[in-house]
Parts: structure tokens; C-alpha cells; sequence
């Protein structure tokens, strides 16, 4: 009997060594990533200073990014590797090489996400930001450690009046639950903060996401080369061309047009016309396949995931009024490799993994294209410090409700892991049911309005507008001498 309690202590001991080992080999690997990712935005200059104790201090900040970055990334991927991790076990049940893949160390993959982007959300982005600001209590002795201990006193500062706004929502809500459990700061109040983190980052999604669908589709038209009907490329290109040397000419030997005219009217449309003919020049270089093809196919691809997405959610909403177990659960004891969490068994979990991963680029898009988070948008190389931490609360808050948005739309079966189950706002039916209405309708609204006014602004140039440049260069004079000539005068 004592020889079986000392062989399961040691498979315990042995399971809890592989999965440390794991889980430090996979984030190692994402933090080298998003270091890489950081260092091609940041600001050189802010890390270029003689002042050592700034730079010490934005070296310190970085790495606190740069975590938070990779435990981000991590939070993405957590929902699409436990779905094919599921199916792997169903499709190599016995596979030797497969054993280090079980329940145990998924969930503690989504535990450890789900610690660490608290940690990050709570504690060191704000340590970041005010330790960046800090410069030391008046009168104290400066350095170094008189900035921690001033970030110290703001962040327990900060911290107290959260959670005593936190207590009061939760007594106004919930007062006798909240009455009760005042000095049970752990298991309720931390809850209801991390309750309503989540449920700000979900409508957060709820907002981005639509319009990112939306922004998709034109992002994709301006990187491919656009199939035009009844158009004469190379005739088109050669009007466009002697445009730009007429203009040209004008603005070199200033004519009286040159006179009348503003000169930076004149500026902007020498720069249009030019742009103009720099994007024809590429229509006429690419291959027939892709300016006839590639277009097309990667707009049916993102209509067709758009689509699905939609009817997956409608048809969730529906199943929410009948069945029960619709709702978003948490799973206590992951049970891998039992069964598949899709109808349509390896494809439909390949699907669902697309879907999600679809999901997050269009809300990142959505919100870097938002009016109100555009200065976030990071550049290369100028992306200051600030910025950055920014960009990582943002990122994280995204990133860490991808997996509760995903369950609540029904887009994936696969139950809440960890703490992620806790969410008390999971079990109103009528916060989720509005929450999978309102995201069906809004992106059914913005996808009509793309596809719609795509094809309204096709169709009008196609058939209308095409023809106007066309007679400027049909004219009595040949249009390689008036070419050359306009040349000839820039020159």
C-alpha cells in the first residue's frame, strides 16, 4: 500500500514538473516574440539618453510591457489550441507522443493566463505608468528607489480607491451579499472587479469587432488589386500619366494657370494624380490571375467567415430560449479528448478555430481604426513609452474577454476554463441573449453597408464616370507627342 502512495506522489510530482516545464518553454517563446514586436515600434531616442536612471527606468517598463504583451498573445491562442488539442486526443488516443497533452495541463494554462493578465491589468501596467512619471517624493533622497517607493505609495493608493468603489457597486447591487462578506476580499470582491473588467472588455468587443468586419473588407481592397470592368488598363494608365506631366509643366514654367490657381490646390492634385497613377501602374503589372482572381476569392473568403459568423450567432440566440445548456459555463474537470465540441466533428473544430482567430484581427482592427483610439495606433520606430503601455492595456483587455465573447456568441462549445467560469454576469440569460442579438445586428448592419456601397461605387464608375478621363485623351493631337512634350518641359 505505502508502495502505491510513493508511485502516485511520484506521477504527481512528475506531471507537475512536465507541466511547469511546458508552460516555461511556451512562454519564453512569447515573450521573445513580443519583445521583437516592441522593439520595432518603440521610440529609439527615449533609450538613447545620458541620463542613466531614465534609462533604467524605460529598460524596467519595457520588459513590464513586453510581459504583459506575451501573456496577451497568450490569452489569443488559449481558446484555439485547447479546441485542437481536443481534437488531437480524439484523433491519436493512444499515441505515445501524446501524453504530455492532457485536461490538467490545459487547465493550467488557462489559470496561469488568466492570474497573469489580472496581475498585469491591476498591478504592472499601472506600476509602469506611474513609475514613468515619478520622479520622487519632495524633500526624500532621489534615485532610483526613491521613484519605486512614490509608485509604491500612488498604486496602494489607486488600489484602495478601487476596491472601495468596487465595494460600493457590489453593496448597491448586492447589499446583503456584500455586507456579509466586506473582509472576504478574495473570493467576492476580487471577483466582482475581475466580474467587471471582463464585462468592459466584452462590450469593448461588442463594439470594435462590427465595424472591424466592416473595416476588413476595405483594408483587403486596398492591399489587392481591384478586378475594373470595362476598363482599358494600359489606356487608362497613359491617361493618367499625361495628367501628371500636364500638371507638371504648369507648375514648372507657371503659366497663368499657375496664377489663379492656389499652389497647394495645385500640390494636392499633382500628389493624387501621381498616387493615381502609381496604383494603375500596379494593375497593369500584376499577373491576370491575381487583378482578376485574387480580389474575388479573398473577398468571398471574408464574406463567407462573416456570414458564418452571423447565422452561428443567430442560431446560438435561438438556442438560448430552448435549451439551457446553451448558456456559458465553467468546467471544473476538463474532460479532453472524450469528445468533439463541434457537430461536424475535426472540420467543424478547424472552423471554429478560424472563426475565433477571424474574430480577434477584426477587432483589433476595429479599434485601432476607432476615431477615439487612432493616436494609439503604434509606429515604427516612434512609438513612445507611453504609447506602448497604451497599446499592452488595450491589447490585454481585448485579448483576455476573447475567450468569454467567443462562448457567450456560441461561436465555440468548448466551456470556460479556470476562474474565466466565474463571471457572475455569465448566468443572466438576458445579458447574454441581448449581447448575441445586438452583436448579430450590428454586424448584419455594417456588412449590408460595406457590400452595398462597394458595389453602388463600382457600378457608378463602371458605367459612368470611367468615361470621363477617356475624352480627355481622345483629342486630334497624338498622345505620345503631347506625352513628350510635357516631359521635354519638366526636364
Amino acid at each position: 500500500m505505502e508502495a502505491d502512495d510513493v508511485s502516485i506522489r511520484e506521477q504527481i510530482f512528475h506531471d507537475r514538473v512536465r507541466e511547469t516545464i511546458i508552460s516555461v518553454l511556451i512562454f519564453v517563446c512569447l515573450y521573445i516574440v513580443s519583445y521583437f514586436v516592441i522593439t520595432h515600434y518603440k521610440k529609439n531616442a527615449e533609450f538613447d539618453t545620458d541620463d542613466s536612471e531614465d534609462a533604467t527606468v524605460n529598460r524596467i517598463v519595457l520588459c513590464l510591457c513586453t510581459f504583459t504583451l506575451s501573456v496577451s498573445v497568450g490569452a489569443v491562442l488559449l481558446l484555439p489550441l485547447s479546441i485542437l488539442s481536443n481534437e488531437v486526443l480524439l484523433s491519436f488516443p493512444h499515441s505515445y507522443y501524446m501524453q504530455w497533452l492532457d485536461g490538467s495541463l490545459i487547465h493550467g494554462l488557462w489559470n496561469l493566463v488568466f492570474l497573469f493578465s489580472n496581475m498585469s491589468l491591476v498591478f504592472l501596467l499601472p506600476f509602469a505608468y506611474f513609475f514613468t512619471e515619478s520622479e520622487g517624493f519632495v524633500g526624500s533622497k532621489k534615485g532610483l528607489m526613491g521613484r519605486v517607493y512614490e509608485t509604491a505609495v500612488v498604486l496602494v493608493l489607486l488600489a484602495a480607491l478601487v476596491l472601495g468603489m468596487a465595494w460600493v457597486a457590489s453593496a448597491l447591487l448586492h447589499h446583503s451579499s456584500a455586507t456579509e462578506t466586506l473582509y472576504d476580499l478574495w473570493e467576492y470582491h476580487l471577483l466582482y472587479l475581475y466580474s467587471c473588467i471582463s464585462l468592459f472588455g466584452v462590450l469593448l468587443l461588442l463594439l470594435c469587432t462590427p465595424f472591424g468586419l466592416s473595416r476588413i473588407f476595405s483594408i483587403t481592397g486596398y492591399l489587392l488589386v481591384k478586378p475594373r470592368l470595362l476598363e482599358d488598363v494600359d489606356e487608362t494608365v497613359n491617361c493618367a500619366t499625361f495628367e501628371e506631366a500636364a500638371l507638371a509643366r504648369k507648375m514648372t514654367n507657371g503659366t497663368p494657370c499657375w496664377i489663379n490657381m492656389n499652389v497647394a490646390v495645385m500640390k494636392r492634385q499633382f500628389l493624387s494624380i501621381q498616387t493615381r497613377r502609381i496604383a494603375l501602374e500596379m494593375r497593369r503589372k500584376a499577373s491576370p490571375w491575381q487583378r482578376n482572381l485574387g480580389y474575388p476569392l479573398a473577398m468571398l473568403l471574408l464574406l463567407a467567415l462573416t456570414v458564418v459568423c452571423v447565422l452561428t450567432v443567430i442560431f446560438h440566440a435561438l438556442e438560448l430560449l430552448f435549451d439551457d445548456d446553451a448558456m456559458p459555463r465553467g468546467m471544473e474537470d476538463p474532460l479532453l479528448g472524450a469528445a468533439s465540441f463541434s457537430v461536424f466533428g475535426s472540420l467543424g473544430a478547424a472552423v471554429q478555430v478560424v472563426l475565433i482567430l477571424y474574430l480577434m484581427v477584426s477587432s483589433v482592427v476595429g479599434f485601432y481604426s476607432s476615431p477615439l483610439f487612432t493616436s494609439l495606433l503604434p509606429r515604427t520606430q516612434d512609438t513612445t513609452l507611453t504609447q506602448i503601455i497604451g497599446n499592452c492595456v488595450s491589447l490585454l483587455v481585448l485579448s483576455s474577454a476573447l475567450p468569454v465573447f467567443s462562448r457567450t456568441l456560441g461561436i465555440t462549445r468548448f466551456d470556460l476554463l479556470g476562474d474565466y467560469g466565474r463571471y457572475n454576469w455569465l448566468g443572466n440569460f438576458h445579458i447574454v441573449f441581448l449581447y448575441n442579438m445586438l452583436f448579430a445586428g450590428l454586424t448584419s448592419a455594417c456588412l449590408i453597408n460595406t457590400v452595398t456601397l462597394a458595389v453602388r461605387r463600382e457600378l457608378i464608375r463602371a458605367f459612368g464616370l470611367h468615361k470621363l478621363p477617356l475624352t480627355v485623351c481622345r483629342s486630334t493631337v497624338p498622345f505620345k507627342l503631347l506625352l513628350a512634350n510635357g516631359l521635354s518641359k519638366i526636364q
